[in-house]
């Protein structure tokens, strides 16, 4: 039987579990809502050397660049397939150029800050793990929608400032894909098919609500948390073709339209 360990069992990987167990693999994990602590080290390595298979999702300490998992259990890893859910945060500012696969990765990214997933990510793959590069995420309670809704939406005056996104349910059949092909050792972009800017995709959410789009805001006026300022100052353009070639993989929702309005009909089905 195929056997999946988890670490991190978080808002992406949840999904990935539940898809994986309706195939019939045999899951465990760490995370709140996991069967195994993580600090329990015993626990951990009975299911590291039961697993057929092992995905990361947990994040670098941004201020050490270490990852946990490998920090704590890289020593005990053994034959298994490694995936690891990253981020495409690792190819840094392009000023709106396209990145794939062979993009270099910066270990530095705005104003000089370190790139803890560009050192996460490097280390995996030395480890020959699948490397899954994921740009914005959204889906269902974490989306424009929502953040329209709660009255946290931002139009940000940066012209010709774009980004890419990707709906969790593609994720999911992107790493899916990926562990019921044996897919090869590497790194894969699992991003949507037309990157946007963020107002674009805040304007879509409110003509989908019929609210009237928040003012145009520069910078200084929106008074961003230093998160999103990092990712304010980054522009680019995500390629996905490796991952449709090698995978077989397509996005479900090719853009943020079709991903907002699946959303929008999830919550108000027709009747």
């Amino acid at each position: 039987m195929a056997r999946l360990f988890i670490f991190g069992l978080g808002y992406t990987a949840k999904r990935i579990a539940e898809a994986m167990r309706k195939a019939g693999w045999e899951i465990q994990a760490t995370g709140s809502d996991g069967d195994v602590d993580f600090d329990d080290r015993d626990a951990v390595m009975a299911a590291l050397v039961n697993a057929t298979h092992v995905l990361s999702s947990v994040p670098p300490d941004r201020s050490t660049g270490l990852d946990p998992v490998l920090d704590t259990y890289g020593r005990a890893f053994g034959t298994a397939w490694y995936g690891y859910l990253s981020s495409t945060g690792v190819y840094g500012d392009q000023q709106g150029a396209w990145v794939d696969e062979s993009t270099p990765t910066v270990a530095d990214t705005g104003a000089g800050r370190r790139n803890a997933r560009a050192e996460a990510d490097a280390l995996w793959m030395k480890l020959q793990a699948r490397v899954f590069r994921l740009p914005g995420i959204y889906g269902p309670g974490r989306s424009a929608l929502d953040r329209v809704r709660d009255g946290k939406a931002r139009r940000i005056d940066l012209p010709g400032q774009v980004f890419s996104r990707v709906h969790v349910d593609d994720i999911v059949s992107g790493v899916v894909a990926a562990l019921t092909s044996d897919a090869p050792e590497g790194s894969y972009n699992l991003g949507d098919d037309l990157p946007a800017s963020g107002n674009a995709v805040t304007e879509h959410a409110c003509h989908l609500l019929g609210v009237e789009p928040p003012p145009m805001q520069t910078l200084e006026e929106a008074n961003l948390s230093e998160m999103a300022l990092g990712f304010y100052s980054e522009n680019r353009r995500v390629a996905n073709g490796k991952a449709k070639r090698v995978l077989g993989w397509e996005p479900r929702y090719s853009t943020y339209v079709e991903g907002l309005e699946s959303l929008v009909s999830a919550r108000h089905p027709a009747r």
